[in-house]
């Protein structure tokens, strides 16, 4: 089967993310774009996917537990997982390992955590955006560790992807995936990194306001929709 997806997606709980972006908007959303599986990936924070899996199970939308880590040199990586247990002990380990520096609400908004109907459940105090101390280098293989995957996010963009910051994608690494913010960049990074060749091609959105998410257009062929075939087609 064809699953129409979006798999990086910030919600309220993100700095700079829209307040509208709330679980049941960003996720009636996603249903109304004609998507079958997204995946919520707040800036170093999966405290936020227990409401939007919850408001997927109700409209027959599939969401994955996920996270947008930012690893100690400035890059931006997709964390998935099969379970929101698994997410959720991720969430904790990159909670012990991360710079604490208290949000300003002023200048980056509200980092809000919400339940499956939109009522505020509490609010994280300390900035989501700073590095963690997790390197490039290791995510791949710790996120694996606690059952999930983790790829390189945006890396055609200027700052905060792997080929902005490194220059290139080591082997060594470990990923099996990339994520691009803009498709039709692929064939001319491919002619400057042929590691591309090699790896899984995703494209999402990384919506952070409901205008900027994206109608079905980008599909994994699956045999059946479940976290589970979703992670192992990108792995």
């Amino acid at each position: 089967m064809k699953a129409f997806y979006d798999l990086h997606l910030h919600s309220c709980l993100s700095p700079c993310g829209d307040m509208d972006m709330t679980p049941n908007n960003l996720v009636n959303m996603a249903k109304l774009l004609g998507l079958d599986v997204i995946a919520l990936t707040d800036h170093n924070s999966s405290r936020n996917c227990a409401a939007a899996m919850a408001v997927g199970r109700e409209i027959g939308l599939l969401v994955i537990p996920g996270m947008e880590l930012t690893t100690s040199e400035d890059i931006h990586a997709v964390c998935l997982f099969p379970t929101l247990e698994q997410a959720l002990l991720w969430n904790d380990y990159v909670d012990d390992h991360r710079i604490k520096i208290r949000n300003r609400p002023d200048i980056y908004g509200r980092q809000v955590i919400m339940n499956e109907h939109d009522e505020e459940t509490g609010e994280i105090e300390h900035l989501l955006l700073p590095a963690t101390d997790i390197g490039i280098g290791s995510a791949y293989r710790k996120v694996k560790d606690f059952g999930g995957i983790c790829y390189p996010a945006h890396i055609d963009r200027d700052s905060l992807s792997i080929l902005s910051v490194l220059g290139e994608i080591d082997p060594a690494c470990g990923f099996r995936t990339a994520e691009l913010a803009d498709i039709s960049r692929l064939d001319a990074l491919r002619a400057q990194h042929p590691i591309l060749d090699t790896l899984h091609i995703v494209t999402s959105s990384d919506a952070h306001y409901l205008e900027n998410m994206r109608e079905a257009e980008n599909f994994l062929e699956l045999g059946s929709l479940s976290a589970e075939n979703v992670l192992a087609a990108l792995d």
